[in-house]
């Protein structure tokens, strides 16, 4: 008997109240699948399968000691994401594990079949392998799963990546494929579909890309303000850094490789670095927005993360600036005094940049493939200048003219991080606001090439001392402040990038000999020596 209008309206109304709850049923019935336990040393990690794109789904962890339990929820509060490590400070210690999923009220899914693991002591090469692991996972299951690329940190927007992040997590996923924690093939896949995405879906503008990028469709998110929507020059530099990296290290003839290594070359070729040098300039322009034009006219010049934007932008085959921009631009925009340093702190000379160094990111984003140590100017060595850095950084640390809780010989690294109030580039100065007694530890992990023996001291004792307040899903969290007893809850792609490759850098030079090896890194170091200044 067909309904009258009214009751057609009573049906909808109650099928409407009743939509969520049908909803949220279905969700906590999806029972998590794939569950993986591996041990490491002091810890456990957990992996299992993603459940959708858009990664908010909510889990509980639970622990036993006996496969038939009793079961111990791990978890406080609801879990975010398919990856969990369990930090137990503990070896030869076995665990078995079970992962619910539940809706937003307490309803849960079946648990997931069981898996279990032994934590393990470790030597410091296992110890290594076991960190860039960790932050592998930031990149590869953290990754959005609709493009690939790194998203700009683990408690912002789930839509939301970075481009500079997604280059430096290009490397680490390569890395992490020479490690063998992927293969070759899977890695090759992933990047392939990365630079897909930012070919055909992902927004350009003269062949460059904004800072943000929704991750499910391309379109730009504007960054520092409403005049920020368009190209980045430098965001877009580090990705670009990444991806001609990893060109040269997926070399086999086969369609993926091939296809992967087409494609990063034609966007190469499309970057029209010239049109962020404004007419008469010699200088750089950050940004530029397709509705604003240069309305932000943020010129750029050294030292700092910057110099991989000159380089490339000289280098370029298709669309370069002139060569005289790097001492009459980057070099401290013609005044050599605002480049130069030449003073010494804490009995170390620093040859470049501003007192003290700076932040240490500094160091670290220009030089994940371009390898410092074959980098010369009129000035200085930049493998020479990084580590004369890095060394006043730890003896910053020891000094502790600020008296922070906790700085020392172990505990030391200030660079670009969250912070109690929100984000900061952290420096060294005594009465400086910019040392607020945050410490990041991508800055003394990601110092690896430059102070590897203070690195891995702090390395170990961020792990073995401080691992069960700072470690998470993937590696140390973002930063710490001792005086504050805060640590971050977050990750951010900027600082997890880094770290493996830099570390890598250390053990094996694999991602500055795969940078260095290619036509761009040839053309970099000719335009170079052909700006040098003559000699006077």
């Amino acid at each position: 008997m067909p309904r009258t209008a009214s009751q057609r309206l009573l049906v909808a109304m109650i099928t409407a109240c009743l939509l969520p709850t049908i909803a949220n049923a279905a969700v906590a019935s999806a029972q998590p699948t794939g569950l993986i336990a591996e041990g490491h040393d002091s810890r456990i990690d957990l992996v299992w399968d993603r459940v959708g794109d858009t990664d908010q789904n909510l889990f509980n962890i639970y622990r036993a000691e006996q496969a038939a339990g009793p079961w111990k929820k791990l978890n406080s509060r609801p879990h975010t994401i398919h990856v969990y490590s369990d930090f137990i400070a503990e070896n030869g210690q076995t665990y078995h594990y079970r992962v619910t999923q539940r809706n937003n009220g307490e309803t849960e899914s079946t648990p997931s079949e069981s898996a279990h693991a032994t934590t393990r002591e470790m030597d410091d090469e296992a110890l290594l392998d076991s960190m860039q692991k960790a932050c592998f996972r930031y990149f590869w299951d953290f990754g959005h799963p609709v493009s690939g690329l790194a998203r700009e940190g683990f408690t912002h927007g789930r839509s939301v990546t970075t481009t500079g992040g997604t280059g430096f997590g290009m490397v680490t996923i390569m890395v992490s494929a020479d490690r063998g924690f992927v293969t070759r093939e899977q890695a090759a896949e992933r990047l392939l579909k990365m630079v897909t995405f930012l070919e055909e879906k992902a927004e350009r503008y003269h062949g460059l890309w904004a800072h943000h990028l929704r991750g499910d469709t391309g379109k730009t998110i504007p960054f520092a303000g409403k005049e920020d929507n368009g190209g980045d020059v430098v965001e877009s530099a580090f990705l670009v850094e990444g991806m001609l990296t990893v060109r040269e290290y997926f070399d086999r003839d086969n369609a993926v490789e091939n296809e992967l290594r087409e494609r990063i070359t034609r966007l190469w070729q499309q970057a029209q670095w010239s049109w962020y040098l404004q007419p008469g300039d010699k200088m750089l322009t950050w940004h530029w927005s397709p509705d604003y034009g240069f309305a932000k006219n943020h010129k750029f010049c050294g030292f700092n993360e910057c110099m991989i934007a000159y380089l490339l932008a000289m280098a370029s085959p298709t669309h370069p600036i002139p060569a005289d921009c790097y001492y009459l631009g980057w070099a401290g925009g013609g005044n050599v005094n605002r480049y130069v340093n030449g003073r010494t702190y804490y009995g170390v000379k620093q040859p470049v940049g501003s007192p003290l160094g700076g932040p240490l990111f500094f160091t670290h984003y220009s030089y994940i493939g371009l390898d410092p140590r074959q980098l010369t100017d009129a000035y200085t060595n930049y493998y020479d200048n990084n580590r004369a850095i890095s060394l006043i950084q730890h003896r910053y640390a020891i000094d502790n003219p600020n008296n922070h809780q906790g700085y020392g010989k172990l505990v030391w690294g200030l660079t670009a991080s969250q912070n109690p109030r929100g984000y900061k580039a952290h420096a060294p100065g005594a009465r400086s606001n910019r040392d607020d007694g945050t410490i990041a530890p991508t800055a003394a992990i990601s110092a690896f090439p430059y102070t590897p023996d203070e690195s891995m001291a702090t390395l170990k004792h961020f792990y073995y001392e401080m691992g069960p307040r700072i470690w998470g899903p993937f590696g140390f969290r973002d930063a710490f402040n001792p005086g504050a007893d805060w640590v971050s809850p977050s990750y951010l792609a900027i600082d997890q990038g880094p770290m493996a490759p830099m570390i890598e850098n250390h053990r094996t030079g694999l991602p500055w000999k795969m940078f260095m090896k290619s036509d761009v890194a040839k053309a970099i170091l000719e335009t170079l020596e052909e700006a040098r200044p003559a000699a006077k």
